[in-house]
Parts: structure tokens; sequence; C-alpha cells
């Protein structure tokens, strides 16, 4: 009703200012031949004409009408530069403030809801310095106003903010046109007042607040670094800690660019990664996935029989495969490059030097430009009673610990169900144990859409996984019966029995033991950083698992970029971190992948978009492989073809993915997917059809009903 009532009082208002012809007034010759009348009538009732006055100025500012310059003339040479330069503030300010209000009801929440995931970072960037953007833009009179209240009425900036930067920013320009007005029988032109000069002085003055902002960071660096020495001379152009994904990919781009650099590993070059996540999960994940197969080649028109195996021999392949990948993650590769590799725990001692306790004993300093903070992430233990005592493994633990055993243990409880818990569940499951998956919430991978849990459920369960969900654990026990984790359902407490817990409740940033706490270095889960992935101190960076926001190797290896590069080069050129298409894989059989949003983040961000899916049980090549499981879900905007994201569940989901994340990434839409020839028969055609689907859906019905009847005119 109010946007209705908004939309009806402009138009009212617009259309009579037009067909009375009221612009006629609001023009500076109209200004100077009615100037005595005015006057008079100010000097008989000063009241009535300041009352009568404000509330004009107010409605045409508001309305948007042409003529506030004229206005703003007219109280300086009727009123003087004092009393003038009051009126037209307050009114401006007020009649600005209502024509904000009034594209905040009428646009606000359409132009959110149609662009709401375009305009994410416009929206951030004003809850954070709206005053100052609007402060700069109030400064420079050249920038249309009406066009500075319609467009910061789309934004979440507060109205009593916008009210008094609107007030104060406005002040200098108020003062010069109200000032003009009265010498007004000088001023044959706008353009007199509005001069070149003037103008690019205005421009002058928009920038003071960028400028005063360079400054304001410059002290707060000054005073950051200000209970340090600096170096004359550097050891090193850069220090990298951590030899992770983040690290290598860091130490590696500083090596091509002839940096001098040195990279501190503390444990196993290639981090957790390579010796304790990707590359060994995935090896097992093989081995169990050809069990299964073996178990069910009836569905292949083949025999079926119970796999023999040597979980030693099992576990051996696993490491096998780690020290096959190990040589590029090798020490003797990076040294190669011109990495000086040392390996040792290194302490951040200020901001330009690094304490090396070296491996073999002894320690070493080094001075160095910059420093970047890679020291991965570590699985979280909960504070669970008896968990200690009992005994546990977790991702990074379970590989060595499972290497020595000659069977595998015959019952496993896992607690999470992540990704890593439910990976591991499902191929421990598949090479024989009895696996029970506890999970707290109410499903498993909660991040995912419903339908997916479910399919992963159902996965889980059909590998032989006894899937438990809203099961909170309350205590670990060992007794004569074995070891049992007590947990708590709906139907009350129950007692699980195993022989080994894998614990996989997440993982947490590596936040101590680096020195950050005595540079006052910010950390909550992760090490605060700015967009450029700097710390407190612009020298010191962080990237990977320790500056989140995602946990993925391949994110890690993408922050290293931005942050090898902003360190050695920041001072010409600072590039901001890009997550706009994260793709991420879950290893589950079948396979989970994504990019972008899924429908749960859209709902819950209020992210307009419309739903296609394709379900993969049509797909000629995943019928010929019995792998008809699983579907391709793609979000689009609203009567667009434009990708939102995209959720794919089935056999090699984690291949198919790449597409939709080249499409997003170039701004590809499905109609071009749709317009690419894709080989048959491939799983990838999924792509091309659901981009199918999504254009069936919106064939232009009552033009096939015309080429209908032309059809049947051509035949007689």
């Amino acid at each position: 009703m109010p946007r209705l009532l908004i939309i009806t009082l402009f138009a009212v208002a617009i259309a009579a200012f037009f067909l009375f012809d009221l612009g006629q007034y609001l023009t500076l010759d109209a200004l100077k031949a009615q100037q005595a009348a005015i006057a008079e009538g100010y000097a008989a009732n000063p009241l009535l004409v300041i009352a009568l006055f404000f509330l004009v100025y107010i409605a045409v500012t508001a309305l948007s009408l042409p003529g506030a310059a004229i206005m703003t003339l007219a109280a300086g040479a009727i009123f003087g530069l004092v009393t003038g330069t009051i009126i037209v503030s307050f009114a401006s300010s007020i009649g600005a403030t209502l024509a904000f209000l009034a594209s905040r009801t009428v646009l606000h929440d359409w132009v959110q809801a149609k662009f709401g995931d375009r305009l994410k970072a416009i929206n951030e960037g004003v809850e954070r310095d709206g005053a100052f953007y609007l402060f700069s833009l109030r400064l420079v009179p050249v920038f249309p106003f009406f066009l500075v209240n319609l467009l910061m009425g789309l934004t979440p900036i507060r109205t009593a903010t916008y009210y008094w930067v609107s007030q104060v920013g406005m002040l200098l320009g108020t003062i010069v046109y109200v000032n003009a007005g009265t010498q007004l029988a000088r001023i044959d032109n706008l353009s007199d007042i509005a001069s070149p000069a003037l103008l690019l002085s205005f421009a002058a003055l928009g920038l003071l607040p960028w400028v005063g902002r360079g400054i304001m960071n410059a002290l707060k660096r000054r005073r950051a670094y200000a209970r340090w020495t600096k170096p004359k001379r550097f050891d090193r152009n850069l220090v990298v800690i951590g030899a992770g994904a983040a690290g290598l990919v860091s130490s590696y781009i500083a090596a091509t660019v002839k940096a001098r650099v040195t990279l501190v590993e503390a444990s196993k070059m290639g981090g957790d990664c390579l010796n304790y996540g990707c590359v060994p999960s995935k090896a097992l994940i093989k081995s169990a996935k050809l069990a299964h197969q073996m178990r069910n080649a009836d569905a292949y028109g083949l025999t079926g029989t119970e796999p023999g195996f040597s979980f030693r021999a099992v576990m051996a392949r696993v490491h096998d495969i780690i020290r096959t990948i190990e040589p590029a993650d090798s020490v003797e590769r990076y040294t190669g490059m011109g990495v000086d590799v040392v390996k040792g725990y290194a302490t951040i001692i200020d901001p330009w030097t690094v304490e090396i306790a070296a491996e073999g004993g002894g320690t070493q300093r080094l001075t160095t430009r910059s420093i970047i903070i890679a020291a991965g992430a570590a699985p979280i233990v909960p504070d669970l009673p008896g968990l200690e005592e009992v005994g546990y493994v977790t991702s990074d633990t379970l590989w060595e610990t499972f290497a020595e055993m000659d069977a595998m243990p015959r019952r496993i409880a896992v607690l999470g169900g992540g990704p890593i818990g439910c990976e591991l569940g499902q191929a421990f499951a598949r090479l024989g144990a009895e696996v029970t998956q506890i999970e707290q919430g109410e499903r498993l991978l909660p991040r995912e859409d419903a339908d997916v849990s479910a399919l992963a459920a159902e996965a889980l369960t059909a590998s032989g996984v006894t899937v438990l969900t809203g099961a909170t654990a309350l205590r670990c026990e060992s007794g004569a019966a074995g070891k049992r984790i007590i947990v708590t359902t709906a139907d009350g407490e129950r007692a699980i029995s195993y022989d080994a817990l894998i614990v996989a409740v997440g993982r947490k940033a590596r936040l101590s033991g680096y020195g950050l706490e005595q540079l006052g270095i910010a950390t909550g889960r992760t090490v605060e950083t700015d967009a450029y992935l700097a710390t407190l101190y612009p020298n010191i960076y962080a990237c990977g698992d320790v500056a989140g926001p995602y946990q993925y190797t391949h994110v890690a290896a993408h922050q290293a970029w931005y942050a090898s590069v902003n360190a050695l080069f920041g001072q010409f050129r600072r590039f901001k971190a890009d997550y706009r298409v994260i793709p991420a894989v879950t290893f589950l059989d079948p396979e989970i992948a994504r990019v972008g949003l899924n429908e749960q983040e859209a709902l819950e961000k209020g992210i307009a978009h419309e739903v296609t899916r394709f379900a993969l049980d049509h797909l000629d090549r995943a019928v010929t492989e019995s792998a008809r499981t699983g579907f391709v879900k793609v979000l689009t905007a609203p009567g667009k073809d434009r990708i939102l994201g995209v959720t794919i569940a089935g056999e090699h989901a984690g291949e198919i993915i790449a597409e939709y994340v080249l499409a997003m990434k170039q701004g590809i839409g499905l109609n071009k997917i749709l317009g690419t020839i894709h080989s048959y028969p491939t799983m990838a055609e999924a792509n091309k059809y659901a981009a199918g689907e999504w254009k069936k859906a919106r064939k232009p019905e009552a033009l096939l009903r015309w080429v209908e009847r032309y059809h049947d005119w051509r035949r007689g």
C-alpha cells in the first residue's frame, strides 16, 4: 500500500509539474523578475515566507524535480548567507532523505530479490563504509544528487546515517550556491557559478575523504609497527610458514619471479592433502569401490564374489601412492627451483623477523620483507568424557595407525557426518567393517540440500553403514565388553561398541605457536585478514585453511596466488581474493559436487531463483554403466539462463561439474551449454540435457500453436 501511494504521489506531482509548466517559476530569469516581490513579502511576514520556501524546497528535492539549484540561489538572494544556508541545508537534507526513503520503499526489495547475488559485495561495502562513500559523493555537486538518493535507497545504509552524512556533506556546496545568490544581479547563467575551476575544486574535495582514509590507514599501519624496529636490510623477500598446498604454491610463485624465499615446514612436505587428506583417502576409496563392485558384480552380468584381501596390503598401497606423488612436493624439487627449504618450527618475532627452531637442533633468525602464514588446519577433537582414555584416531592419524594393523578393525564408529566422516565411513564399510556413523544434526552433510543429504544417507546405508542422525555423543567407556561410545537419540541412550573410533567432526586452523598473539594479530576460528589476505601488518599475509573461509586444497592454492603476489608486489598494486566461483566435491559413491548456490543457501539468503533438475537415470551413459543414481540440479536467475549454482550427485560428478565452474566464471549461460556439442555417450551429456530441461520449461507455447497451424495449412 505505501508503495502504491508513493508511486501515485510521484506520478501526480510530476504530471502537474509539466502540465502546469511549473518549471517556468524555477528559472534564473523568473527568480530575478520576482526577487523584489518576494523580498517585500519576506519583509512583511518573514516566518510565513521561510516556512513556505522550506516546504517547497523539500517537495522539489523529494520529488527529484529540476530547480533545486535555482531555489538555493533564491535562498541567498532573499534570506542572506547565514539564514539562507541554514534553510537550504536542512530542507535539502530532509528532501533528499524523503527521496531516499521513497526509493527504498518502492524499489529496494525488488532490486535486492532480483540482483541480490550480484549486489552482495556492494551491500557488504555499504554496510561497512557506506557513510564514507556517501560523504565523498555529497562533496561533489557535479554528481546528480537525485541519482544519489535513488541508488542509495537500494542499499542497506541506515536512514539516520543517510540524513546526517547528507547534511554535513552537502553543506560546503550549499554555502557556495547560497553565497552566489546574494550576488544574484551578477549572475546570468548557472555556469557563472559552476565554472570549470569550481567543479575541479569540488572534485578535488571529493577526493579528500579518500586521501584522509589513506592517511588513516597509514597511521594505523604506523601504530601497528610503532613498537618494532624495522631492519635496514633483509635476508629474504619472503618467508612462508607451512608447506601444504598454500605454502607450496606461494613459494613456487616467489621463486618463479626470482624473489629470495624461505619455506619452513615442521612436519611433512605436502601438508595435510598429500599425507593425511585428499591423496590417501581417495586411494582408500578406490580400493573400497573395487571391493564393492566385485561383491556386486551380478549388476554387470558377472558372478559376484566376496573379495579376499590383506588389509595391510591395502594400506601399503595407500602409502605407495603418497610416495609416488611425494616428489612433486619434495624438498629436492623446491630446492631445485631456488626455494630455501628449512625443516623446523617458525615463530614470528616481529613483523620482519622469523625465528626457526631447526629440526636437527639450533635456531636461525631471518629478516624478511614479507611473511605468509600457511600453517593449515588440524582435526577438531571434542571434549568428550573418556575419549582420551579409550583412544581414537582422526583423519590425520588413522593412516599411520591402521598401516601397522594386520587386520582391519571389525567394528568402526565414525563420529561426524560431514564429508570426511561420510567418505571414510563408506570406504571402511565396503571393505567389510561394521561401521556406525554418528551425526549430531538431523541429517548428514548439513550444508547440502535435503535431497542430497538423503541420497548420501541411502548410499551409506546401501554400503552397509548404520547411520544415526540426531545422535549426541555423551561419553566413551572401556570395560570387559570392550570399547563403547554412549550416545543419546530421540529414543534415549544407546551404547555403540567399537574396535576403532574415527573422530571426524571438523577441522580448525592451526593458530598457536607462531607468535601471532605476541604481535597482536587477531584470530578467531582463523587468522583475521582483509580482502587482500593481509593481517594487521600489511606485510604479513595468511592463506589456506589457516585463513579460511573454505578448507579446500584448490582454494588454498587459489589464495596463495593473491597472498604471494600482494606480498611481493603490493607496493605497486594489490589484488582482492576472488571467491565468486568455488567448487567442492564429496567423494562418496555416488559423488556429490557443487559450485555456487544450492537451494538451501538461496532460500536462507532470500535470493530469487528457479530450479531445473535432470535425473541421471535418463542418461544413456549412466544406464550403460549401471550408475543411474543421481541428478543434475541447476539454479538460475528468474527468467534468465544465468547460472547461480549447480549441484551434481552421481558417478564422476567431480569431473562433470567442471563445465559449470567454467561457465559461471566466464559468464556463460545455459543457452550456450545447450548449444555446445557433447560427445555421445558420456556422463558430461547430463549438463546439456539439464540445459535442455531448462529450455523446454520455457518454450513459447503461444508461438508453437501458430506454428502448428502453419504446418496444418501447409499440408492442405
